[in-house]
């Protein structure tokens, strides 16, 4: 396993880790500032699009596309130690038109749009005019088992109406969201995977309502995690994504890269975790010492080092199989690093806020908005259990090749990025 920096990757990696000390990072009080003053959570504050301008400008724009015909066209081991630089700064992701649910969304036009989805779609996004949305989670069902999706998508003639109910539609509130890619029922009496397909639905279109933003522990995120209605919304059939059937399908080929993105983008929050904890414990004094100076301290501070290493490599093999064997062939891993990945991220966050005491607690440091991605990231792509399910079944049929066959093959899960 090959994980050496190519030079184009050292030269990316270089440029971003000048890109975020002189802008991004200090453009995080800003960009907060100017919501504030806006009033409105989901205001896109000017700040941001300076950012854009900037990293287009710097040759930082769209990193994650491995099309070199569309963005910087590298590999998985090359992208995810730019994720991780991604992951120290808030608006970083988004600033270089890397943030999810654009990110996935992009990859599903690209590899399943039409020309015309391209052009009228794709072609916006990857210039970071427009957001996008991905409606595939229901209420109404427990949507870690996408065969449970009940919304439906009935031919009427050139169109398909909708009919249902989504939510946790990462981005649908954001102002510049102008179009979701909506999964749904199109046959319920086919094979359980091959009912779903998936079409795109323009934000206007009428009979689309955005009921509400759904805080996240409290917090109002900027763009939303959205719970949308679709009454008789009628889009034509040429909204449709490769055939009637491939929804499931289109939605494994779209969660396998993300989970690289959220994971390494994980890694590069824990280290900002920790590099806060560290600088809190050496400017602290207590009862007459530097916090730091504490063995239980210190053992937290090794143990996080410990974890972020291992949880790195475990990411970078993931990355390593998704680009030698592809995706099918690395499922275990990218399941094993969506489970660890937030686990640690939980951890280290958390003890970090220890260090920090109440000020941990408030939005002075970024500890609490880290702490309550990483709970979420451990239901955002589905549920821990589903990919330990994952993985256990993989280790079992080392022993019996027969075992668990006949039940229903472990389903897709819905993501809300």
């Amino acid at each position: 396993m090959d994980l050496t920096p190519t030079d184009r990757a050292r030269d990316y990696r270089d440029r971003l880790l000048a890109f975020m000390d002189e802008r991004v990072l200090p453009a995080e009080p800003v960009y907060a500032e100017q919501i504030r003053a806006a009033g409105d959570p989901h205001f896109q504050p000017p700040v941001m699009e300076e950012l854009k301008a900037e990293a287009r400008r710097r040759g930082l724009w769209n990193l994650f596309h491995p099309d070199p015909a569309l963005g910087a066209g590298l590999s998985n081991v090359e992208y995810a130690p730019l994720a991780e630089i991604h992951g120290r700064g808030m608006l970083a992701a988004e600033a270089c038109n890397c943030s999810a649910p654009d990110t996935g969304n992009m990859e599903v036009l690209t590899q399943f749009g039409t020309d015309q989805h391209k052009k009228e779609w794709l072609d916006p996004l990857l210039a970071g005019e427009i957001r996008s949305a991905f409606a595939m989670t229901e209420p109404a069902v427990a949507s870690s088992d996408a065969t449970n999706i009940e919304l439906s998508m009935v031919r009427d003639g050139d169109d398909y109406v909708l009919n249902g109910r989504k939510w946790w539609a990462t981005n649908a509130a954001h102002p510049n969201c102008r179009i979701l890619i909506v999964m749904g029922k199109t046959d319920p009496d086919a094979a359980p995977h091959r009912q779903q397909s998936m079409v795109l639905v323009p934000i206007d279109t009428p009979g689309v309502e955005v009921v509400r933003s759904m805080p996240v522990f409290g917090m109002q995120e900027h763009g939303g995690h959205c719970e949308i209605s679709f009454t008789d919304v009628r889009v034509p059939v040429t909204n449709l994504l490769a055939e009637e059937g491939d929804g499931f399908a289109i939605g494994q080929a779209r969660l396998g890269p993300g989970r690289i993105h959220h994971c390494m983008r994980i890694i590069g929050m824990a280290e900002r975790a920790l590099e806060l904890m560290c600088t809190r414990a050496l400017s602290r004094v207590t009862f007459g010492q530097p916090v730091a100076a504490r063995a239980n301290i210190q053992d937290w501070i090794a143990e996080a080092r410990i974890e972020i290493e291992r949880t790195r490599l475990l990411v970078m093999k993931a990355a390593w199989l998704m680009d030698t064997v592809g995706n099918r062939e690395a499922r275990v891993e990218i399941a094993a690093i969506k489970v660890a990945a937030p686990a640690m991220l939980q951890r280290v966050v958390d003890r970090a806020i220890q260090v920090h005491g109440a000020g941990g607690m408030t939005e002075d440091f970024p500890l609490a908005h880290l702490y309550v991605q990483a709970r979420a990231l451990a239901i955002a792509d589905g549920p821990d259990e589903v990919h330990k399910r994952t993985l256990a079944l993989t280790e079992l049929r080392r022993y019996d090749t027969s075992f668990g066959r006949t039940a229903t093959p472990t389903p897709v899960t819905a993501p809300s990025h």
